[in-house]
């Protein structure tokens, strides 16, 4: 495992710049600062607090916490609850039907709105569809959808039937959706024709025939949304339309009642073992954490604000700040089907001037890439509505959250940089934006109810001003139940590093005053735009083309994405490859992970290389590649079995041939 603290200090140290709430903010903020101290000194009872005032339930909960089966936590287990009714039905017969719930904006321009009563007839109208399909509630739905209004709308209907959801990400391929459909062992598929990307129209039902046609599983119907019009292969007595089914349901629809601890969802993340891991989260403590953090770390007021995640609901953020979080509180938000260039590098800008968006979270990918493109093209738009900025997926560097806050805050807005993950479920350290005086590139503290340290080898908190591993030290609501069908798997990954600890797989640093600076991954998955992906499934991808005998893969640090795929291979002596050129090579293996695991893992440089520098037990040496990769002096290397290994690849590599392509 690489050593948490190396690289990556010197310019936090120097860090010194700080950004006190504004006294206007503070007067209306939501959270205050004593939400630490009472927090602090009863977590459970603080957590049963948040529980009964922001979650409705139809039983409600005597028991708190149950930790006695560790590492798998209950929380409020005797109550019972509906998951859509919360986000939905509550509101309504609460008189805030006619609330917008969703303005939808397509990448083409074309729009939809929907209030709370058309959610609420939309997902009952859907949720009397799958119990006609044959969905009952603890069968297992996988969705593969744009984002549209019916990606939001079946996710709530199966919540509504107490079916787990399982959203695979559109971008993903047919064989990465297949393992899904197998693992979860998903009765149902929900898809589309496709979706609008970059101008375009891309399938996504052709991935869905290509993976069921993998093998056989337990799916016994796929239901298609029009959405493209593009021609689709047709399986008659398994497809259906969604307009045919749906539409013609009825919208009245009995939301049925599930314990606190049923699944509400399995969402699947690489694995270092190269099979994705089903991370599954049940409904009351998740729901709980999702409404708290989503009202106090953006400090939403429901009645004024339009909120904008920009994450796909294919990630952990799209469900817990796109779908659950935004819902439960009641909140009127924006969710947009294409990317921030298309029809022009000013898109996102427009939309928050049009819908007068208040609230922005997203990625410091996009961020740096906007940065990229340059201040003249926000600088067009009015975004003097924006009041609250938010930045999820991986550790932001403190000049894009300079730019941030400078030109798409003007300079006044707060930056809520967050820490969390598929496995956390909720936003897990934050600052608080009518609390914390923030520092740019530091996520800071432990959110009030959150008990989080930074440790060394031995699990000792390591003093202010020193690095270690990010750990979580007790049970939070949101919290993984486990891994989808293998406890033992879950305790090995999550559990076996520190005793009673969840290890995150971060590394972090305290700074002087005891805030948390982020230092990425210590273990070899990769955050790439982020997104968790694993070296071991690429290199399985790599290897599995005839070409190749061996391949070896490492983030690199990158401008846009924070971190990049490389891949080092050996090929096979009898590869074949003749006379293709190394820029032939490189394309078609850059190629061929795309088509095995998705766009998204495509390396962004395939480098053909002798040997691969290993350890005397044959383990490969990712640390010296990753020098390489980042073209720095190559560090010790006295443990390889073979140290001359390292002056052949340096020799071979003196011209890489690099992709610009993305």
């Amino acid at each position: 495992m690489s050593d948490p603290t190396a690289g990556g200090l010197e310019n936090l140290l120097s860090e010194d710049r700080r950004f006190a709430p504004s006294a206007e903010f503070v007067a209306q903020a939501n959270a205050h600062g004593d939400l630490y101290s009472w927090a602090n000194a009863d977590r459970p009872a603080f957590w049963a607090e948040q529980a009964r005032e922001l979650i409705t339930w139809s039983t409600p909960f005597e028991q708190v916490l149950d930790w006695s089966d560790a590492p798998v936590a209950r929380w409020f287990a005797d109550g019972r609850l509906n998951a859509a009714y919360n986000a939905v039905d509550r509101h309504v017969a609460a008189g805030r039907g006619d609330r917008v719930a969703l303005h939808f904006e397509g990448e083409a321009g074309d729009t939809r709105t929907l209030t709370y009563a058309d959610l609420q007839r939309e997902v009952s109208k859907a949720a009397n569809a799958l119990t006609a399909l044959g969905v009952a509630t603890g069968d297992r739905v996988a969705i593969y959808l744009p984002l549209i209004p019916e990606a939001v709308i079946t996710m709530l209907a199966c919540a509504r039937i107490g079916a787990p959801h399982s959203v695979v990400f559109g971008g993903f391929s047919a064989e990465a959706l297949h393992s899904r459909i197998l693992d979860a062992e998903a009765r149902l598929v929900v898809t589309a024709d496709g979706g609008f990307r970059r101008g375009a129209p891309s399938a996504l039902k052709p991935a869905v025939d290509e993976a069921l046609a993998k093998g056989p599983t337990t799916v016994e119907h796929v239901l298609v949304v029009r959405r493209t019009g593009q021609d689709v292969e047709w399986t008659d007595g398994r497809d259906v339309w969604w307009s045919d089914v749906v539409d013609a349901a009825s919208d009245e629809h009995e939301p049925v009642e599930v314990e606190a601890e049923h699944p509400l969802f399995i969402l699947y993340t690489s694995g270092t073992t190269g099979k994705p891991k089903g991370i599954f989260h049940t409904t009351g403590g998740y729901l709980t954490q999702a409404a708290y953090t989503h009202l106090n770390v953006f400090d939403l007021k429901p009645e004024t604000d339009v909120y904008w995640c920009t994450a796909d609901v294919g990630w952990i953020t799209g469900h817990t700040y796109v779908v659950y979080g935004p819902l439960l509180n009641g909140a009127t938000q924006v969710i947009y089907e294409g990317t921030p260039d298309t029809p022009h590098r000013g898109r996102w800008w427009e939309i928050v001037e049009k819908y007068k968006v208040s609230i922005l979270y997203t990625a410091p990918t996009a961020i740096r890439t906007c940065m990229k493109w340059g201040d003249e093209i926000p600088a067009t738009f009015d975004l003097s509505s924006l009041r609250v900025l938010g930045s999820v997926g991986e550790p932001i560097n403190p000049e894009a959250w300079m730019w941030y806050r400078r030109v798409i805050g003007g300079d006044r807005t707060p930056i809520v940089d967050t820490w969390w993950q598929t496995e956390t479920g909720a936003i897990m350290i934050s600052p608080l934006p009518g609390v914390t005086e923030t520092k740019p590139g530091s996520a800071q503290v432990a959110l009030p109810g959150i008990a989080a340290d930074v440790v060394d080898d031995e699990a000792h908190p390591v003093p202010n001003g020193s690095g270690g591993y990010l750990v979580v030290t007790e049970p939070w609501p949101s919290m993984l139940r486990g891994i989808w069908g293998d406890r033992q798997r879950y305790v090995d990954t999550y559990w076996s590093r520190f005793r009673d600890l969840y290890f995150a797989g971060d590394g972090a640093k305290k700074d002087a005053d005891g805030d948390i600076w982020l230092l990425g991954r210590v273990d070899d998955v990769m955050n790439v735009s982020g997104h968790r992906l694993s070296t071991t499934e690429i290199e399985s991808a790599l290897v599995s083309h005839p070409w190749v005998a061996e391949a070896a893969v490492v983030g690199a640090a990158d401008e846009t994405t924070g971190q990049a795929v490389v891949a080092f291979v050996i090929l096979r002596g009898d590869a074949g490859v003749g006379d293709t050129s190394p820029d032939d090579v490189q394309a078609q293996l850059r190629a061929h992970v795309a088509k095995e695991i998705g766009p998204i893992a495509k390396p962004r440089q395939v480098l053909v290389v002798p040997e691969l520098p290993k350890t005397r037990s044959g383990k490969i040496m990712r640390r010296l590649l990753r020098d390489v990769a980042e073209h720095r002096q190559v560090g010790d290397a006295t443990t390889l079995a073979d140290s001359s290994v390292m002056d052949l690849i340096a020799r071979g590599l003196a011209t890489p041939a690099a992709s610009s392509d993305g």
